[in-house]
């Protein structure tokens, strides 16, 4: 599929897990997908490698977010090999998927050092590295904000992380209010309960598998495949007239009972 020949893009928190299916598909689709990593070089070069093996084209660029100098080290690396393998630091997919969650981030429990790494991660990276790479966007171009359904679900021990995921959301929707004018639009995907490598050894668990699925209105769990293909819809040309959106992507999780009965 060819539905991105020649755009390029860079998404977040890619060595793994829902950002690297995402890297997966967009170059499938023919972009040039900038892998970044926060620590994990060699997933990294996995999932570049991954992507190279199937004729597509990417690069990993290493920034340690929640850092000093991440966003402009991030910036800097992107700017420089998109120069060096297009001629020009044109960028045209922005994706934000990395984060870090708090898996005892209760009221009670929740510490404010965990809490400030939360927001400095979850929310002030995606913040200023739009405000860095949008000169690169310039003419048009697509922002995708990788959410979570716990800003509609509450979930026990996430009331921090929950906070950084709706603070998110509010950025997409005023930042595409201020960006439309350029060609830009912004959305935010909310994936519901997914299996990746972090969450298997839950899933893998026949009765909490269960459970989740019946609680689903697609009785299943998500895969990181099913989270790409919505980023990799909003990121083409034809999502044009779809902005400031969220779109749940869940499976339809926890929308209530099915019978009355």
């Amino acid at each position: 599929m060819t539905r991105l020949a020649n755009k390029t893009a860079l998404v977040t928190g890619a060595s793994r897990g829902i950002g690297r299916a995402i890297a997966e598909r967009l170059a499938a689709d023919g972009a040039l997908v900038a892998v970044h990593y926060g620590s994990d070089e060699g997933a990294a070069k996995d999932t570049v490698a991954a992507i190279e093996a199937t004729g597509g084209q990417a690069f990993a660029v290493r920034a340690a977010f929640g850092t000093d100098g991440a966003i402009e080290q991030l910036a800097d690396a992107v700017t420089a090999e998109l120069r060096r393998r297009t001629g020009t630091d044109r960028l045209d997919i922005l994706v934000n998927n990395a984060a870090v969650s708090d898996s005892d981030g209760g009221i009670d429990t929740e510490t404010p050092a965990a809490f400030d790494r939360l927001f400095a991660v979850n929310v002030r990276t995606p913040f200023f590295l739009i405000q860095r790479l949008l000169p690169l966007m310039s003419g048009g171009g697509r922002i995708v904000n990788i959410g979570s359904a716990v800003t509609r679900i509450a979930l026990p021990g996430e009331i921090g992380y929950a906070m950084t995921k709706a603070a998110l959301t509010t950025l997409g929707r005023n930042l595409a209010n201020e960006v439309g004018p350029r060609g830009i639009t912004v959305n935010t995907v909310n994936p519901g309960p997914t299996r990746t490598d972090r969450t298997a050894f839950l899933f893998d668990q026949p009765q909490a598998a269960a459970m989740v699925s019946a609680g689903q209105a697609i009785e299943r769990i998500g895969m990181p495949t099913d989270i790409a293909a919505v980023v990799a819809f909003l990121a083409t040309d034809d999502a044009g007239w779809i902005t400031a959106n969220t779109i749940d992507a869940t499976g339809g999780s926890y929308l209530g009972p099915k019978t009355l009965g």
